[in-house]
């Protein structure tokens, strides 16, 4: 049964992605009524079509000097892991000045200190989350190993390990022979890797998002598809403008990934939110004996295990919210695939791009809105939603029903830029 339509709810969450309906249980488990709006309804967007992961050691903010490093080269390659449409570079260019701003070593420290804090946290949300959803059987703990094609670009990565060492983040450098041992198929040009047993994934993320639906509808709350176009406090409810009319909560929180800075817009405040394009392609199951995921860092692509296929995917297009998909880019990460996988079948693939929502520092927004407290933030994970999604949950639910979080969220404060 829904949420009556006559009531106003305690909450509406704008968003039907796992974030939205992370959080959106959470607040269900407090006692508050809920009403999840969606402009194209759950699992629509990246929370479908992502590789999967928990990516609880990847706590280096993307905004590095590393990948400063790797950027221009890449950027020479129309169909590389990193492209700026030359249209649209004098709209992406003011996220692109704060991204290289927040490579400095003083704040690339801070960001890492508060990805793993945030990591840490949603690390030991995840487990009771799932039980408590009903997803527990999706879980798989296999692993990620990240690939190197030389000895130099094994040195390289060096900085990141050590970093990731300090942190207390468990991981074996291994030569062709123990890589072999965990992932056979590779290709000899693979001469070292980085194998981190606490890198977790989900059988199949659409199957999880739309789990997570299920289970709220279970618990009472509604779940309807509405664009919201506008937040506007009134007195001590918010009005959510949508293009059905508008309707009214106690509280809204929003979470509507690449779509949020819109609507964070009508509450007077410009969050520098830029839209990071991934794509990918799922082949059939059976087109590889993958029995862990695979990170080509050089090449900025995974290739994940799913329950019904395996997914080769990643890259960052800032192509913005309305430029038709690329597909040249899925087949362009599948023929590498091939090279680093000779065994890889792939034929009868399904190509696929989404939209991540990406600040320019790496850390998510968390927090009040500006305007009124009444709205609160819940986007901007890039690439690290689905990892982040529990413990998001979390501090949103306390946030919410005015408990201490549980973290300190100064750093993912949405006023921070």
């Amino acid at each position: 049964m829904g949420a009556s339509t006559t009531q106003p709810p305690d909450l509406i969450v704008v968003g039907a992605g796992v974030i939205g309906l992370s959080a959106a249980l959470a607040a269900r488990s407090r006692g508050l009524t809920v009403t999840v709006l969606d402009r194209e309804g759950p699992a629509a967007g990246a929370s479908a079509g992502n590789a999967g992961a928990f990516a609880f050691t990847d706590i280096l903010p993307l905004a590095s000097p590393g990948i400063l490093r790797k950027a221009p080269r890449w950027l020479i390659d129309p169909l590389g892991p990193l492209s700026v449409p030359p249209a649209r570079l004098p709209a992406v260019l003011p996220w692109m000045i704060r991204f290289w701003r927040a490579c400095a070593p003083d704040r690339v420290a801070a960001a890492t200190a508060a990805q793993t804090a945030l990591m840490d946290f949603s690390r030991a949300e995840l487990e009771p989350f799932l039980a408590s959803s009903g997803t527990a059987a999706m879980l798989r703990k296999e692993g990620n190993l990240q690939v190197y094609e030389s000895e130099a670009e094994f040195a390289a990565a060096q900085p990141g390990w050590e970093a990731r060492a300090r942190h207390g983040i468990a991981f074996e450098h291994l030569d062709a022979a123990g890589m072999a041992a965990i992932q056979p198929g590779l290709s000899p040009r693979l001469v070292r890797g980085t194998f981190t047993p606490g890198w977790y994934s989900i059988a199949d993320p659409r199957d999880y998002t739309l789990a997570l639906a299920e289970r709220l509808r279970e618990e009472g709350a509604a779940i309807e598809r509405a664009e919201v176009t506008a937040l506007r406090p009134d007195g001590e409810t918010v009005v959510v403008e949508t293009g059905a009319g508008p309707r009214r909560a106690a509280q809204v929180v929003l979470a509507a990934g690449a779509f949020s800075h819109r609507i964070a817009r009508s509450l007077g405040e410009r969050i520098p939110l830029e839209t990071e394009r991934g794509y990918n392609t799922t082949l059939p199951a059976g087109a590889f004996d993958l029995r862990t995921q695979i990170t080509f860092g050089g090449h900025g692509f995974v290739v994940t295990r799913l329950t019904d296929g395996i997914r080769v995917g990643g890259a960052v297009e800032f192509g913005g919210l309305e430029r038709p998909a690329d597909f040249r880019r899925s087949a362009a990460m599948l023929a590498k695939a091939r090279r680093f996988l000779p065994d890889l079948r792939t034929e009868g693939g399904r190509p696929w791009m989404g939209l991540r929502p990406s600040l320019p520092d790496s850390l998510p927004a968390i927090g009040r809105a500006r305007a009124t407290p009444r709205v609160v933030y819940a986007f901007g994970h890039g690439h690290l939603g689905l990892t982040q999604s529990a413990g998001t949950a979390r501090l949103v639910a306390d946030l919410l029903t005015d408990r201490a979080p549980a973290i300190d969220l100064t750093p993912f404060s949405p006023q921070r830029f």
